[in-house]
């Protein structure tokens, strides 16, 4: 059918292009006449043409089949997301934390410190605590450690806190969550001083990060990451619809206070919104941080949204090395056909955080080393 496609696909290009007489005015109609009637003979010849072909063949082809044009025989392919790269940018903001470091110490003889407490001997909490220690090690920052058995009372906690406070090599504290069940993880938490909570944690540094005349000291690293992926990719904020799934106190809340600060109309949906995927679905923007893998699926995003996925979840996956795979909460292969741009899991957001939490240490330090001078 190839051959006869092409005739009509001439003779239907012929047709389209043509100005009909009708449609032209009386003192132009002497001038048209002629050029339309060769092509119309021309795409008569065409289609008589392709006809008998056809009939040799045993096949019968419409009048109204030539006067169309053909189809492409192979569908083109729907065009994909951008792939925003975590792992190039948080590389980018570390080389940049890299150089202030080295212009901080020219200028005042000392280093950004960072110390983390780490409490028990959970495998995933360890990981992170030397990820973070790697880190510092990178960009020239000093790293206190403290680690504490899983049975150490919350005095001791307290008391370790308190010992960092003071000290004037120490510009920011990370406590490694989660705690033990028998600490009160709030308290530890409220304990570390608003100026050297580099996690962003602190009530008085989420208070003022809800309020728009006040600025926080810190952010949180997680949302202040999305973020920078966004302003990085070239997305625009102000003005945009985004919608944040999730509202915990380390993620979904602080990301949602973020948006608003640059202006977007932010909607938070969470486990008792009852039209979630109606909301999220009008979004130019989703932050995706509930903790349920793959849950927001392709009938979620917006056509040409930008989507940055906070989740990451390990799922049963036999044909894996290690019998699991890591995904987000969005479902990344339906997400990618819709959105303009998305954030993949593992290399997306995940190595934003360490990034900022480098970037916080070093503002504290640049704080408080000015302040001193």
């Amino acid at each position: 059918m190839g051959w006869i496609c092409a005739i009509l696909h001439s003779a239907a290009g012929i047709s389209s292009c043509s100005t009909k007489p009708d449609r032209v005015q009386a003192t132009h109609r002497t001038a048209v006449e002629p050029q339309y009637c060769s092509c119309r003979a021309r795409t008569a010849r065409l289609t008589e043409t392709a006809n008998r072909l056809a009939s040799q063949r045993g096949l019968r082809l419409s009048t109204r089949m030539a006067a169309q044009p053909v189809e492409a025989d192979i569908a083109e392919k729907p065009q994909q997301a951008e792939l925003i790269d975590g792992k190039a940018i948080a590389q980018t903001i570390r080389k940049e934390v890299a150089a202030e470091v080295v212009k901080l110490r020219e200028k005042y003889g000392k280093s950004p410190g960072l110390a983390v407490l780490l409490v028990g001997s959970r495998k995933d909490s360890e990981t992170y605590v030397r990820n973070k220690k790697k880190a510092c090690e990178e960009v020239g920052i000093e790293s206190f450690g403290s680690t504490l058995p899983e049975d150490v009372t919350e005095e001791e906690v307290l008391k370790v806190v308190q010992g960092f406070n003071a000290d004037p090599a120490v510009h920011g504290i990370l406590v490694q969550l989660p705690l033990p069940k028998h600490i009160n993880e709030q308290r530890i938490l409220d304990a570390v001083g608003f100026e050297k909570d580099v996690d962003g944690f602190h009530p008085q540094n989420i208070g003022c990060l809800a309020m728009r005349t006040r600025d926080p000291l810190f952010i949180c690293c997680t949302p202040k990451g999305c973020i920078e992926l966004l302003e990085r990719s070239g997305v625009q904020i102000s003005g945009k619809s985004a919608c944040v799934v999730g509202r915990s106190n380390i993620v979904g809340t602080p990301a949602a206070m973020l948006l608003q600060r640059r202006d977007a109309t932010v909607t938070v949906v969470h486990s008792r919104t009852p039209n979630g995927q109606e909301i999220c679905s009008k979004a130019d923007i989703v932050i995706a941080a509930c903790g349920k893998p793959e849950i927001i699926t392709g009938d979620w995003i917006k056509q040409g949204a930008v989507v940055i996925d906070v989740g990451i979840n390990a799922v049963d996956d036999p044909s894996a090395k290690r019998g699991y795979r890591l995904v987000g909460d969005v479902n990344f292969a339906q997400a990618k056909q819709k959105a303009s741009q998305i954030t993949p899991v593992p290399g997306g957001v995940g190595p934003m955080t360490i990034a900022m939490l480098m970037q916080n240490t070093l503002e504290g330090a640049e704080r408080a080393l000015g302040a001193q001078k």
